[in-house]
């Protein structure tokens, strides 16, 4: 035989072997042996405030992150992108095999401790919910005893996203304690402004090409299906923002002296909203859903996915969902219009008798790969224009004041695209055997997250095909106070990671 095919034949061996040794008895036996060490884990990372705003934090996460990889025998290197930090670690198990790399979201929203039902965010408290259906904060287990599955650990980022990120790390550890390997190699990325969008992420590809080459792009990150069940992710929406102001008076007026005389801009800006969207919850703006058009086959494929949109809109208390797609997998399809912010005047105690000066919306887009974000930017520009209104960079000048009736300020960004890897892709088939392997079921197989990430350049410049692993449950208060990890799903994570390790490519 020749000396090459001897090598694949060894190598695929290896493999099979592999698989065959981490059964789903043994990888559940394994993670639950390490689980009490990998709980102290999580206590100890989420201890350490992560806002990427600020440098003296991000500094004191790489600081934790590198030595922790350091001590698995990973090759770490802090690369430095206009004064931001990134630590990617590497380690090469095998010469003759490929490289997967798997990306790490370690930084967390802003906090308002005042809003959080604990002494602190960053301090993990173990909570049980108790017959009234509100969350106890119950004493930690003594010695290596574990939580319940439900009970849950709140504190930042447990969910989003240190706790996934340490279910892969203690995963490694697992199989370096019991003298395994990987069935690839491994390289990681970590992403300490991932909340801020990434901003410096394709510039790290840019310069930094060579040494974040593999084969394979998985992401760490991402709430699972709302079944809660192993779920796969082949895609995530891009997003943009755009802020629309609508002027009225110089300065606000009495409502008793000046109304009927003084147009209200809260009306104006009511009228445009409401003429974006039908009943049904549909943009109405000319051009919104061009290029998109689902097969009958990819609906098929959707709505495999195990869920109901009545329970759904009971779970969130809702009557009626929105008429966007048929499903709530079709909806996630289409770009959306959302008003995410409103402001005029005051409300509540601050209330008082006035035709306010503005009336504000923040909105968000979220992008599919088939609409480009600065073309439904235009077109909401061409559609507030259709309404008569004359469009100021800023403020209006005295002339415009007294030449238009109807004066208004848009302006917004792209912040990033969407991306999609196909559902037949070899990484999909890959990552199913692994889940279904380490949980006796096949996993959920999502089309795509109705949420965003900021790695579509990250990962449009290495080229890579890439699939979201998702951990945490899906109701985990992320981005918001109270952000919590279920229990049995980080130790589900460590078992998903184990699965995802021993895989052969």
């Amino acid at each position: 035989m020749p000396r090459f095919s001897f090598l694949v034949f060894l190598a695929l061996l290896s493999s099979t072997t592999s698989c065959q040794r981490w059964t789903e008895q043994a990888i559940t036996s394994a993670s639950e042996a390490h689980f009490p060490a990998a709980i102290q884990d999580l206590r100890d990372f989420v201890a350490i405030p992560n806002d990427g705003h600020y440098p003296e934090q991000i500094l004191a996460n790489v600081n934790w992150a590198g030595p922790r990889l350091g001590s698995l025998d990973f090759n770490t290197q802090v690369l430095t992108v206009n004064e931001v930090p990134f630590v990617l670690a590497t380690k090469e198990y095998h010469p003759d095999r490929p490289w997967v790399l798997f990306y790490l979201q370690i930084d967390g929203q802003p906090v308002d401790a005042s809003q959080w039902d604990q002494p602190s965010p960053f301090e993990v408290a173990l909570k049980r919910m108790d017959a009234h259906g509100q969350w106890q904060t119950i004493p930690w287990p003594a010695g290596d005893k574990v939580p319940e599955p439900d009970d849950r650990f709140f504190g930042r980022s447990t969910s989003d996203s240190k706790g996934p990120a340490l279910s892969l790390i203690n995963a490694l550890e697992i199989l370096r304690d019991r003298g395994e390997k990987p069935a690839f190699n491994v390289k990681l990325i970590l992403d300490f402004q991932e909340e801020m969008s990434s901003p410096q992420l394709p510039e790290l590809v840019r310069q930094y090409r060579q040494e974040m080459a593999a084969d394979r792009l998985v992401v760490m990150d991402g709430t699972r299906h709302v079944s809660n069940l192993p779920t796969l992710t082949f895609g995530a929406r891009g997003i943009a923002t755009t802020t629309l102001r609508v002027f009225g008076p110089r300065q606000p007026m009495h409502s008793g002296q000046y109304g009927n005389f003084v147009p209200n801009p809260v009306f104006r800006l009511s009228k445009l909203l409401a003429g974006m969207k039908d009943d049904d919850g549909r943009v109405l703006i000319p051009g919104w859903y061009d290029g998109i058009e689902l097969s009958e086959e990819e609906k098929k494929r959707m709505n495999a996915v195990p869920e109901n949109a009545d329970s759904i809109a009971a779970r969130i208390g809702i009557a009626r969902p929105e008429r966007v797609g048929e499903t709530y997998q079709e909806a996630l399809a289409y770009p959306t219009l959302n008003v995410r912010g409103l402001k005029a005047a005051y409300v509540g105690g601050a209330v008082r008798t006035i035709i306010p000066e503005e009336a504000i919306a923040m909105i968000d887009i979220r992008l599919v790969p088939e609409s480009d974000g600065q073309r439904l930017l235009d077109a909401l520009r061409e559609y507030v224009e259709a309404q008569g209104y004359h469009l100021v960079r800023e403020e209006p000048t005295e002339a415009e004041r007294r030449t238009h009736d109807k004066i208004a300020a848009l302006y917004g960004k792209v912040s990033y695209a969407a991306y999609r890897t196909p559902l037949d892709a070899p990484i999909g088939d890959w990552l199913g055997r692994a889940l279904t392997r380490a949980f006796g079921t096949p996993p959920v197989k999502m089309r795509t997250t109705g949420g965003s990430q900021p790695i579509s350049p990250f990962i449009q410049a290495l080229g890579l095909p890439a699939v979201s692993v998702r951990i945490p449950n899906p109701d985990n208060n992320i981005h918001a106070a109270n952000e919590n990890l279920r229990v049995g799903n980080y130790l589900e994570g460590i078992r998903t990671c184990l699965g995802v390790l021993t895989e052969s490519l």
